[in-house]
């Protein structure tokens, strides 16, 4: 009986259209149930006293159930000729749709530059040019060629000149204008017109979790884009040791590198919201909001019309060549549980986030990552007391630091302005 049945179902499957095998299936799984029940209560009728045979015909109706649904759901998926319908998902236009950030990228890339500083003293052996010493990013804010960047990109290192890679490629030697230490922020000068201008938002309305694009040329990798959300719209420079700064510096989980200093951290409506400017370790990067970028603009202004210029503002220093971070309590804590390299009795210190090529401090031996603890034996907490030490008139630098788990005093002799 139970062959019958599944000839007759898989016959009858196949004949009907598929938008009808469920309403002609389930009366005959209902009809089989009615004889099978009738059938079984007759059977254990007449078979009292033959448990054997009762029990074999209990097996095969749980075998032959599980047969039966496998024939109706092939019934119902397969179509005339055979073939499984499946049931597919239209995916064209998504890429359209909802890659947001390739469109805030493909909005303003046009407007970031590449900023090299040739050092005039070391020419390549090849081509004759100066040797890159170091890089970073920025930004066109006018179209006849004002760029805003970091002033750590394009200060502080003699004998250098400034040049500036445009996104078409195009390149131009630059000329530093206005320099604000306090604030990290610099404005350079090319000769060149009508150039695409990024797009100035506002930081004060910004909320933690808003998704932002990191735009420049980390490792020298340039129009290179990064993106990630906004971790804090309110890190007191005070909490990332910088004593000298009254800033609330935006805090993001979008990858900032070397090279990325000075570019651009965008909103999803391709406007400027901060100035890269920072990272700690990874996850952790910070940026100078732009409403404290307008405010230097503003003073830039000002002394452009009274015919000044901010650029000799600040007295020349003793140049070491690297780019620091004071590591508080936070910083501190942060690192050791991101990192196993650091060690669990470090208390204090500052970060070399960068060194530039061919420094005294690369010369010496630094390398970013390094943690400096003590300079001529003294301890070093925040990055005031390595100026400090760069204010006296030692020739030599004993510089103790701690790269990994390891200890080292390494040698660096500062140049003099």
């Amino acid at each position: 009986m139970a062959l019958q049945y599944l000839k007759r179902l898989g016959w009858s499957i196949n004949r009907v259209s598929s938008n009808k095998r469920l309403r002609y299936v389930m009366p005959m799984m209902q009809k089989y149930t009615i004889n099978s029940s009738i059938s079984s209560t007759t059977e254990r009728m007449s078979n009292n006293n033959n448990g054997r045979q009762y029990k074999q015909k209990k097996k095969f109706g749980k075998f032959f159930i599980p047969v039966l649904g496998a024939v109706i759901v092939g019934g119902i998926c397969y179509n005339h000729s055979g073939i499984v319908e499946a049931k597919t998902i239209n995916l064209a236009g998504r890429r359209r749709q909802y890659n947001f950030i390739a469109d805030v990228v493909e909005n303003c890339a046009d407007s970031v530059v590449y900023i090299e500083i040739k050092d005039m003293r070391h020419f390549d052996y090849f081509t004759g040019k100066p040797v890159t010493a170091s890089n970073g990013s920025g930004f066109i804010i006018e179209s006849n060629g004002i760029i805003l960047t970091n002033a750590h990109v394009v200060i502080n290192k003699p004998h250098t000149m400034v040049q500036v890679r445009l996104y078409d490629g195009r390149v131009f030697p630059a000329v530093v204008e206005d320099v604000d230490q306090n604030s990290d922020l610099a404005i350079v000068r090319i000769q060149c017109k009508d150039l695409p201008v990024m797009r100035l938002g506002e930081s004060a309305n910004l909320r933690s979790g808003e998704w932002v694009v990191a735009l420049g040329s980390p490792l020298a990798l340039s129009n290179t884009a990064t993106a990630g959300v906004i971790s804090s719209t309110q890190r007191p420079s005070q909490e990332l040791g910088l004593t000298n700064r009254d800033i609330n510096y935006l805090q993001t989980d979008a990858a900032i590198t070397f090279g990325n200093s000075g570019g651009p951290l965008v909103n999803l409506d391709g406007e400027a919201i901060g100035v890269n400017s920072m990272k700690v370790t990874a996850g952790i990067s910070f940026a100078i909001p732009i409403d404290y970028v307008k405010l230097f603009l503003e003073k830039v202004n000002e002394r452009r019309k009274r015919g000044s210029s901010g650029r000799l503002t600040y007295p020349a220093k003793r140049y070491m060549g690297i780019t620091m971070l004071t590591l508080t309590n936070d910083i501190l804590n942060e690192l050791k549980m991101r990192s196993q390299n650091v060690p669990s009795n470090l208390k204090h210190g500052v970060l070399v986030w960068k060194v530039i090529l061919g420094s005294p401090a690369d010369i010496g031996g630094l390398s970013p990552g390094d943690i400096v603890t003590h300079i001529n034996k003294k301890e070093v907490k925040t990055s005031s007391d390595v100026y400090e030490a760069l204010a006296e008139n030692t020739k030599s630098l004993q510089i103790t630091i701690f790269r990994g788990l390891k200890e080292i005093t390494l040698t660096v002799t500062p140049e003099d302005p």
